[in-house]
């Protein structure tokens, strides 16, 4: 059989590229769609773009989450401080959250709602890194929050759109927003070490932002199946008990990694670790979580999700004990890997659970919730906690309570998956009681 050219149509909905003379059927491997079929390889454009914008969005956080507390330990502030500042921005960013997961719900749109959120997430850190004086970063730090922290779910609310329509895995495309916190993580502490320092962070930060918003003009809105969302089916959200207790077990649970999140950079200085290895305890954590994301969405089914997340609480509490036990850099270095079973399992397990009890017309607004309660609230309560703990007792004291609040949320989970086990076969045992014989 001979080469076949591929039609204008055909090249505007993907990548097309010339190839031998055989066919070969759709194949989909961990999600990345392509034909090999008459000569020419189609791979899926949206698909695509969602990669590059998850590893760019990722990598913005790359850059945030390990240099901020080091960049504002450079100018002087206390750990306290520092963990005023990193709790303030996702605290008051709660409260908008939901706002814009409604707002991207009821226009249908995510690629406009997302576009307003990054320019003002820019314009914001501008006056961040300008400022000189505590309570202007402080107000700063908060305008961005704000306005970053509500794109992680509304990008992931397109990406499970996406995915389930392609018969791809959600797994298979976050996995590439580690692939971008790992690549930043590491090569930002060489980078700036070639840029002067630390002082330079702002320079590093809004080069990255380049990427995605361009991005952004490849990506299209997905349509949304199910009836239009209204401002009167919010409520069956508040009404869905199941679901507020899970939010409050999440809550729980998340507390530590927030703390660690805020605080590692701290930690690890304290111990005698350099920038470039701070950079890297992240990396490490990133790498790891690849595996996961990969695998575990295609497995999930044949496990329920708060049996896996009691399971993610008891591990959680072991690593978090062998934190406050290490004392040199490369110790924390290797439980760094303790991510791969931890927070990888529990955030695939979480957005699955999210995405299977609630209707598709509320997925901007369900992924808002949950990234409210891990982001928002847990990263509060995580870095205020922190932050005193370190002060008052030092940095072991920290894990040693994030290894108390892992067993408890851990124990929640099985306690809640239990009782929603044993509740319907009452039910059921008190229906053939009472049938007449």
């Amino acid at each position: 059989m001979g080469k076949r050219w591929p039609s204008p149509h055909e090249a505007d909905k993907g990548i097309v590229c010339a190839f031998t003379a055989w066919t070969v059927r759709a194949k989909q491997n961990g999600g990345s769609r392509f034909f090999l079929e008459t000569g020419r390889m189609i791979v899926d454009k949206q698909l695509g773009t969602l990669r590059g914008l998850q590893f760019w969005l990722y990598a913005a956080s790359g850059v945030a989450t390990p240099y901020l507390p080091l960049y504002f330990a450079e100018r002087g502030y206390t750990a306290s401080q520092i963990g005023a500042m990193l709790m303030a921005g996702p605290l008051i960013a709660v409260f908008f959250q939901p706002i814009w997961g409604y707002v991207s719900d009821r226009m249908q749109t995510v690629k406009k709602v997302v576009f307003v959120l990054w320019i003002l997430t820019i314009l914001f850190s501008i006056g961040l890194f300008v400022s000189e004086a505590y309570v202007m970063t402080f107000m700063f730090i908060i305008l961005m929050y704000v306005f970053f922290q509500p794109s992680f779910p509304l990008l992931d609310s397109v990406t499970i759109q996406v995915v389930e329509r392609r018969g791809a895995t959600y797994g298979s495309v976050r996995l590439f927003g580690s692939l971008g916190f790992t690549t930043i993580a590491v090569a930002g502490g060489y980078v700036l070490e070639a840029m002067g320092g630390i002082q330079n962070l702002g320079y590093l930060f809004w080069g990255v932002w380049i990427f995605p918003i361009l991005l952004l003009f490849r990506l299209k809105d997905e349509p949304v199946d199910g009836e239009k969302m209204t401002l009167g089916s919010i409520k069956g959200i508040f009404g869905n008990k199941a679901f507020l207790l899970f939010l409050l077990l999440v809550f729980l649970i998340t507390i530590p990694q927030r703390m660690n999140d805020a605080m590692f950079a701290l930690y690890m200085r304290e111990n005698g670790a350099s920038d470039s290895l701070v950079g890297w305890g992240f990396a490490i954590s990133a790498i790891v979580e690849l595996p996961a994301f990969l695998l575990l969405s295609r497995y999930l089914k044949r496990i329920h999700e708060f049996v896996l997340i009691g399971i993610v609480g008891i591990l959680y509490a072991i690593r978090w004990l062998l934190y406050a036990w290490a004392s040199e850099p490369w110790q924390i270095l290797l439980l760094q890997g303790g991510a791969a079973v931890t927070f990888a399992v529990f955030w695939i397990a979480a957005v699955h659970y999210t995405v299977r009890v609630l209707p598709r017309q509320l997925g901007a607004t369900g992924q808002s919730l949950l990234a409210m309660v891990f982001l928002g609230l847990a990263g509060m309560t995580g870095a205020t906690i922190g932050g005193w703990l370190n002060d008052s007792y030092g940095g072991s004291s920290m894990y040693y309570f994030a290894a108390a609040v892992s067993l408890i949320a851990g124990v929640g989970f099985f306690a809640a998956e239990y009782a929603a086990r044993i509740k319907p076969a009452r039910i059921k045992e008190r229906n053939w009681t009472q049938t007449p014989r």
